[in-house]
């Protein structure tokens, strides 16, 4: 099996692009295939050639890298390189894969290209739930018991996940928003964001915003969520 894995750099620097394309010359299992400067050149490449990872420069000129992550169809890993460790933390919870700070070393590439999934590789056999069903999770550093239809909805934090509840709380567990994916009962929750799983129990509407994306509004939860286009798409063919 051809493990070649196909990469797209975006980052508005010319010499920062020469760097990291450099670096990745030592790894022949990695193949670039086009390089972006800008949100609008990115999305079109990545939309295009759908790349196994997007090595993404945060401060991009007149926008930022996570601008163009509400442009993507495609789902590519997602490894953020940049000079400005404060988007560490929004970074993960939009389910980026690695933080990579400037200047990159040799060894924190490799490491980051480490977590990269296996080609063919498909998420490991799980047992579905069923929306009564109890789980027991470690929440928060503490066992607890939660029912499935508590759950609100599922934001992505890397390897983890943050629980939105019925109660109003936010809970972290050690699961990755794939393996609720997988696990959750389909004819109550979907998947409207790379990052994001919602409860259709407690969607109260949807408005359309920019580049047919649209506003989620969940009862009782402040801010609308975001649905892109990406899954807008699925949830039209899977909800008909």
């Amino acid at each position: 099996m051809d493990e070649t894995r196909t990469a797209v750099i975006v980052d508005d620097e010319r010499l920062a692009r020469r760097e990291l394309g450099s670096l990745l010359e030592a790894h022949p299992e990695v193949r670039i295939v086009g390089e972006a400067d800008s949100v609008a050149s990115a999305a079109d490449l990545i939309n295009r050639e759908e790349p196994d990872v997007v090595f993404l420069d945060i401060q991009l000129v007149g926008e930022t890298g996570f601008d163009l992550l509400e442009r993507l169809e495609a789902e590519p890993a997602i490894v953020f390189v940049t000079a400005y460790e404060q988007h560490a933390i929004r970074a993960f919870e939009v389910n980026a894969l690695d933080y990579l700070l400037k200047p990159v070393t040799p060894e924190r590439l490799a490491a980051a290209l480490e977590k990269l999934p296996r080609p063919g590789s498909g998420p490991p056999a799980v047992e579905p739930l069923d929306y009564q069903d109890r789980l027991f999770l470690r929440l928060d550093d503490r066992l607890m018991f939660l029912r499935v239809d508590a759950i609100k909805y599922i934001t992505a934090a890397a390897d983890y996940s943050y629980l939105h509840t019925a109660d109003g709380r936010r809970r972290l567990v050690h699961k990755p928003l794939k393996e609720w994916e997988a696990r959750l009962p389909a004819n109550y929750f979907l998947r409207i964001h790379r990052s994001t799983i919602v409860n259709m129990e407690h969607v109260e509407r949807l408005e359309p915003w920019s580049n047919y994306s649209y506003r989620v509004y969940l009862a009782d939860v402040g801010d609308p969520l975001t649905m892109s286009r990406r899954y807008a798409l699925k949830a039209k063919d899977r909800l008909g």
